[in-house]
């Protein structure tokens, strides 16, 4: 089913979707899998981050999952933090160029004004520009862009020549060619070896387009270790993999450092000739695949699929059945290992299943197979419910907890192997004779005026405003997201208030914040910050 024929979802929606994920797991969602989404069957996130990034079903396109939750929930990801002003960047870096003579790279560490932002964060939110740049960090794009080429033009010209009369005074000194990060050039003050290699990279100061400095060692000086440029030759990569097994009982990675028997080569340089086509080797390959096709290793990752017997359906519901059979259980994800199937684990069947490997369609999961095909855990064939019993369970519920039951409660104690999961499930799909389209929350928003977090009230701008001033009178200080539930309005949190606010939710726009809020309204105090944490110190952040 492609992403049109689904229905319209939005940003607000997701969000929504996030927070309850958070909320039940502790983590904020990942797109790296299939994972469902329980409020919402039949989706999942991986869907849902391709949705954003297409522009699929109603969503604005180029965004992703990620970004939307660093965006909107301040959510700091490994990919990278929300994103900051260019201009802002390039006043970090013209500080810290002043502090220290060089301008900063991704390892740089902390900023001592970005309100605990690195480099390498401000690095991972920067889209890539230049595409003939020579370093792959896109702070090192930016950089070359709007500083370092229209410095670099109002200097002196250089020529090849000169660059290596510099080299060749290094080698004299240390023994050794300089290489791009060696530092400063100490016979020409000013310059440096990485300025030099940008130069003839860019086609700077009258040097030509498309060199480096390691290329133009090599040419001249026949610099490096000339086994590093020998041609290779798959055998003899394969004759090297085989000691390396024999030495450590384990077969080679693009991380397994030097090669013995090839003094100056590394495993890094071996697995990125195959992958580019340099010294000779066919363009494409890597050092898990040609030990996959010529060693039968299984490969890392997604691509240990490739080399197993392919799957059907059938096949996986006939280990099913006999997994029954032995145990009076269905199999799940932690079941282990499949008798009869060689190694095969129940996880590596539902990978499969999920992400289409082995022949498969892909789009289902173990669980939704066993579903479908087999009635395992299916709600049709359990007893019959009625909203009023439901309602029953809520409210011992409620009376045990003081809190209304979510999807995510748990086991219901008063109906031994019930869940609320089960019971939401039922009642959105219209299983065990309930009316299809519901959910728990609209069953007790209905019956009980409980709180459906879908359906909340719209917030004003004014309104926020007057609650925040009458915090003010009482404490001496503005509010902030921890700051609590709002007096004036029971149901309300501070915490709620900043979430909408940032998220777009409740009538808001979204992409703004309690502190900012409070620090833009017109005749702010001074200390009207409301959050000081890091977050609110950074620069606005701006839509994608």
């Amino acid at each position: 089913m492609t992403f049109e024929k689904k229905r319209r979802l939005s940003i607000e929606e997701i969000l929504e979707w996030a927070d309850s994920h958070y909320e039940r797991t502790g983590r904020w969602p990942i797109s790296r899998h299939a994972v469902p989404v329980w409020e919402a069957p039949g989706e999942d996130w991986l869907n849902i981050d391709h949705s954003l990034r297409r522009g699929c079903r109603g969503l604005p396109a180029g965004l992703s999952l990620s970004r939307l939750l660093d965006r909107c929930r301040g959510r700091r990801s490994s990919g990278g933090f929300p994103p900051c002003q260019a201009q802002t960047i390039l006043a970090w870096a013209d500080a810290y160029h002043e502090r220290t003579g060089e301008w900063p790279r991704s390892d740089s560490g902390t900023i001592p004004d970005g309100g605990g932002e690195t480099w390498a964060g401000v690095d991972a939110t920067l889209d890539p520009g230049c595409q003939e740049l020579p370093i792959g960090s896109r702070l090192a794009q930016l950089l070359v862009q709007h500083r370092f080429a229209s410095r670099q033009e109002s200097r002196h010209p250089l020529s090849e020549s000169q660059i290596l009369e510099w080299a060749g005074a290094y080698f004299r000194r240390t023994g050794k060619w300089p290489r791009v990060h060696s530092g400063a050039v100490e016979d020409a003050p000013g310059e440096t070896w990485l300025s030099l290699h940008q130069c003839l990279c860019l086609g700077l100061r009258g040097l030509r387009k498309g060199g480096s400095l390691p290329q133009l060692l090599r040419r001249e000086r026949r610099s490096g270790n000339h086994r590093k440029m020998q041609k290779l030759e798959l055998n003899q990569i394969l004759e090297w993999a085989d000691a390396y097994h024999a030495r450590s009982g384990r077969w080679p990675d693009g991380k397994s450092g030097t090669i013995p028997e090839s003094p100056g080569d590394r495993w890094s340089a071996v697995a990125a000739a195959l992958y580019s086509g340099g010294r000779g080797l066919p363009k494409g390959l890597s050092i898990a695949r040609l030990l996959a096709e010529h060693r039968g290793v299984r490969r890392f990752g997604p691509h240990k699929f490739m080399n197993l017997p392919l799957l059907s359906e059938e096949s996986i519901l006939a280990w099913a059945d006999a997994y029954r059979r032995q145990t009076g259980d269905w199999p799940r994800l932690n079941s282990g290992l499949i008798s009869d199937a060689d190694g095969q684990t129940w996880s590596m069947v539902n990978t499969a299943l999920l992400r289409g490997y082995r022949g498969l369609p892909g789009g289902l999961s173990l669980s939704r197979l066993l579903l479908e095909r087999r009635g395992a855990g299916s709600s049709r064939n359990s007893p019959l419910l009625s909203e009023c019993q439901i309602l029953d369970w809520a409210d011992a519920h409620f009376q045990r907890t003081g809190k209304w039951p979510r999807i995510n409660s748990g086991p219901i104690e008063d109906a031994p192997g019930e869940t609320w999961q089960r019971i939401g499930h039922a009642l959105c799909e219209g299983f065990r004779g309930l009316t299809k389209g519901g959910s728990i929350p609209r069953l007790l928003e209905r019956e009980r005026g409980a709180r459906n977090p879908m359906t909340l009230p719209k917030l004003r701008v004014d309104q926020i405003l007057e609650w925040a001033d009458a915090y003010y009178a009482r404490t001496g200080a503005w509010p902030t997201p921890k700051s609590g539930s709002i007096l004036e309005a029971p149901e309300e949190t501070w915490s709620k208030v900043n979430s909408a606010l940032c998220g777009g939710t409740r009538g808001f726009r979204g992409f703004s914040s309690l502190a900012r809020l409070l620090r833009e309204r017109p005749g702010s105090p001074p200390d009207a910050a409301g959050d000081s944490s890091n977050a609110e110190t950074r620069p606005p952040a701006q839509m994608l």
